[in-house]
């Protein structure tokens, strides 16, 4: 069915018999995305606001995120094989609810609550929140292949689709979460915390009736794959998701800890100025992601993407952190100037290199088993992110910021590295 097609009402979906066309379904998906995106970038700032207007260190409120973090490289392992067995639906609806339960668990927190348990309670509930974001990313990022047309007669025109959907669902998540940043300050600021909680797992619940509609076997495997299909990958899977280990942990090193404590501590800048810059960078990112296919248009590459993108893109971002570094440490600039800057600039390269990235991983795998692989992949991905947030404060703490630009640039080096063992993709070797 053509891409253009209008779609059906909700009640028309209802009819017995009426199946989802692919846009139809991928609408669907990238709506409760959408929705679960706005609530996790709103809760993130809830959670930070919240917790440093009561007098948490920027450090103790990082470590409400770890089992965020931690839980969700087990949660993209595992989450990818249920999906291959019971189908996405069943994750998407999973993810989607457990969040609302991390969200009703939120509404009782009270300033009066002891330290220690107010930080075990968060952490319990971050952890919760964490599984359910990364089940339900998995789910929405595979759902794509499995509802992109096929077009055996033209693999060239069927991988662009597939880039240009990919594009546009992480370019509008990002810029999503970012808009979520701003979300959160404004309903913490509006009516409270707790009402805030609430609310939100209000509307996510509304977002999850949507998905209702979804057919139960998009993404399930024909053959109900064993537990040893986790590990069971192709050399391109398996390259591509240790560069992407290293490319999130080159951005969580400096980004997630270290660069709101120097906004903080080394430029004064307040707190809500510090949420707001990080939520307009996010955005930004997303729309640079979202756009990547029609700039690598603009700039005469009509083919989709493939190893040597991978290359390029990640050689221009490893000088990135090297040269705010530099510019800090030899005072060629006011350190804000280099900052922003540079940050603005890593932002459109490392959205250039994320976008190719999540286009790869589908590239690499068949419909039938991508959940498995996405799994896997993004199990890659929260293990990095987790890696840049334990070396983000550690690193701070003994070399401030340039310690933490210098070891970005690192792991964007070692990601390089990694991208020249990458094996072109099956499709695009046939195409």
């Amino acid at each position: 069915m053509s891409s253009d097609q209008p779609p059906a009402s909700i009640e028309a979906m209802h009819k017995p018999g009426r199946a989802l066309s692919a846009l139809q379904q991928y609408a669907i998906v990238t709506a409760n995305y959408w929705a679960f995106t706005l609530t996790d970038g709103a809760l993130r700032m809830l959670v930070v606001f919240h917790f440093h207007a009561l007098g948490y260190s920027t450090l103790e409120i990082a470590f409400l995120f770890l089992f965020y973090e931690f839980f969700g490289i087990i949660t993209n392992l595992y989450g990818g094989w249920l999906g291959a067995r019971f189908g996405l639906r069943l994750t998407l609806w999973s993810g989607t609810l457990m969040q609302v339960a991390a969200l009703l668990m939120l509404i009782p927190v009270a300033d009066s609550w002891p330290k220690w348990w107010s930080v075990a309670y968060v952490m319990v509930a971050q952890a919760l929140s964490g599984i359910a974001k990364d089940l339900n990313k998995m789910s929405a990022k595979s759902a794509i292949k499995t509802v992109v047309p096929e077009t055996p007669e033209d693999h060239s025109q069927g991988e662009n689709q597939l880039f240009q959907w990919v594009a546009i669902l992480t370019g509008s998540k990002n810029a999503l979460k970012g808009v979520g940043f701003f979300l959160g300050g404004v309903l913490l600021t509006t009516i409270g915390f707790n009402a805030a909680v609430g609310a939100m797992a209000a509307g996510l619940f509304l977002a999850f009736l949507l998905t209702l509609v979804l057919p139960a076997e998009i993404g399930r495997m024909k053959q109900k794959p064993g537990f040893t299909a986790l590990f069971s990958k192709s050399a391109g899977i398996n390259i591509l998701s240790l560069a992407r280990f290293f490319l999130f942990g080159a951005r969580d090193v400096w980004f997630v800890v270290a660069l709101p404590v120097f906004l903080q501590q080394a430029l004064g800048w307040r707190f809500w100025e510090v949420g707001g810059f990080m939520g307009l960078w996010v955005i930004g990112y997303g729309i640079v992601q979202g756009s990547a296919p029609a700039l690598r248009r603009s700039w005469g590459q009509s083919g989709p993407p493939g190893v040597g993108a991978v290359e390029f893109w990640s050689a221009l971002l490893t000088a990135i952190p090297a040269l705010i570094a530099i510019a800090l440490w030899r005072e060629v600039a006011h350190p804000a100037v280099a900052v922003v800057v540079g940050l603005a600039a890593f932002g459109v390269v490392f959205a250039m290199n994320s976008s190719i990235h999540s286009y790869m991983i589908l590239a690499y795998t068949e419909a039938e088993d991508v959940s498995l692989n996405v799994g896997f992949y993004y199990m890659a991905n929260a293990a990095g992110r987790l890696l840049g947030t334990v070396l983000s404060g550690a690193l701070f703490l003994v070399g401030g910021l340039q310690a933490c630009l210098w070891c970005s640039a690192l792991l964007v080096g070692l990601a390089f590295a990694a991208s020249t063992r990458l094996p072109t993709p099956p499709r695009h070797a046939t195409g």
